[in-house]
């Protein structure tokens, strides 16, 4: 057996890919173990965007803690405010109104269209296709507009509220998501003109990154990074929350489990949040906005855990009450630092640029890792 050749007598290399925001989508530093060009290791390094989110609410008021959420996932902060009030709202016995509970998902579900807009556009960029990011931020620009003219926010936009929305829809509301909302999937069906049978995203997706339903599962990753391996797990099925249960909508699967999966599941999940706005946009009941409630929010003594299905998987929060106005204790589950530590098992063996295919078909926001 031939020797391999040796670099500086060393037959391995380390490389430090980060932390800047190119490729790494944040300020992610990924230590890399190379034989030439093929990835016999990788190592994850986390913490440069800390921010102590968690300790925030902890020395928060409820309703306080509630604008500081949206700057995690800073890109789908509709699903951040969404899965803490209902959380508190559970604490305290208490439901959202059906007109607050519609808006809160036709808002969420546009949040996930968005989301997945700037993941297609930056990951496309990543791999050398700038038309398609183009194209998506067009379509994103027409719901950051509905965004703006609901809350006067475009990104961290805290529109709800623990027991409800404080807003009411504004005139022309309705037809305005009703136009996005129809023209919409024809503008999938362009991006996908671009993508879909392209040789070179192909060659750059295929076989790229696959991870098995099983190994899945025992790394604890969700949402579409989970079903692009055939997993049919989707927490607005499984574990209904909001008004989901009234809507129906298809949850898509992947076969293979590689980085062309998660992208054609992702395509799909855009189609299925439009299909099921269309449904919500002409059935929203009328009705008050907030629950009848104490304006100084002090849940009972005891402990909850709820999740809701954000853009990137499990949204989880943990909030202990100690019957104060502030948590004892608040802690996330973010769906992108659990799903970030499949990262090793599925480079290795790759080539280096890669590496770049499979971050972006992650995912991942560091806001939300590091919090």
């Amino acid at each position: 057996m031939a020797q391999a050749e040796t670099l500086f007598d060393a037959s391995e290399l380390t490389v430090s890919m980060g932390p800047q925001h190119p490729s790494t989508h944040g300020v992610l530093q990924v230590k890399l173990k190379l034989d030439g060009e093929r990835v016999l290791d990788a190592e994850c390094v986390i913490g440069y965007l800390h921010r102590g989110v968690e300790k925030l609410g902890e020395v928060q008021t409820y309703g306080q803690f509630v604008p500081t959420l949206d700057r995690m996932d800073y890109i789908a902060a509709v699903s951040n405010c969404l899965g803490y009030c209902e959380t508190i709202e559970k604490l305290l016995g208490v439901t959202a109104p059906p007109r607050a509970q519609y808006i809160r998902l036709i808002m969420t579900e546009l949040n996930r269209i968005t989301s997945h807009l700037l993941w297609l556009g930056t990951h496309a960029i990543d791999l050398g296709a700038i038309t398609t990011f183009l194209y998506c931020f067009r379509e994103r620009e027409e719901i950051l507009k509905i965004f703006e003219n609901y809350c006067g926010a475009r990104l961290t936009t805290h529109m709800f509220r623990i027991g409800g929305t404080q807003y009411e829809l504004y005139e022309g509301f309705q037809d305005q998501v009703r136009t996005f909302i129809q023209d919409f999937p024809k503008k999938v069906d362009e991006y996908e003109t671009l993508l879909t049978e392209n040789r070179i995203w192909l060659d750059r997706t295929k076989n790229v990154g696959i991870i098995s339903a099983k190994d899945a599962i025992d790394l604890g990753l969700t949402g579409p990074s989970l079903r692009g391996s055939g997993v049919q797990w989707d927490l607005r099925k499984a574990k209904p929350y909001c008004v989901y249960s009234e809507f129906d909508f298809d949850i898509p699967v992947g076969e293979v489990g590689d980085t062309y999966d998660r992208y054609l599941v992702r395509m799909e999940e855009m189609r299925q949040s439009a299909r099921i706005v269309s449904q919500a946009i002409d059935k929203i009941p009328d009705g008050p906005l907030m629950a009848k409630m104490s304006k100084i929010i002090k849940p009972p003594v005891g402990d909850i855990y709820h999740s809701i299905e954000s853009p990137k998987g499990e949204l989880g929060y943990y909030i202990v009450s100690d019957g104060s106005t502030m948590a004892y204790r608040a802690r996330v589950r973010p769906p992108s630092f659990v799903n970030l530590q499949s990262l090793k098992k599925m480079v290795a063996g790759h080539m280096v640029a890669d590496v770049v295919a499979v971050i972006g078909t992650l995912d991942i926001v560091l806001g939300e890792i590091d919090r």
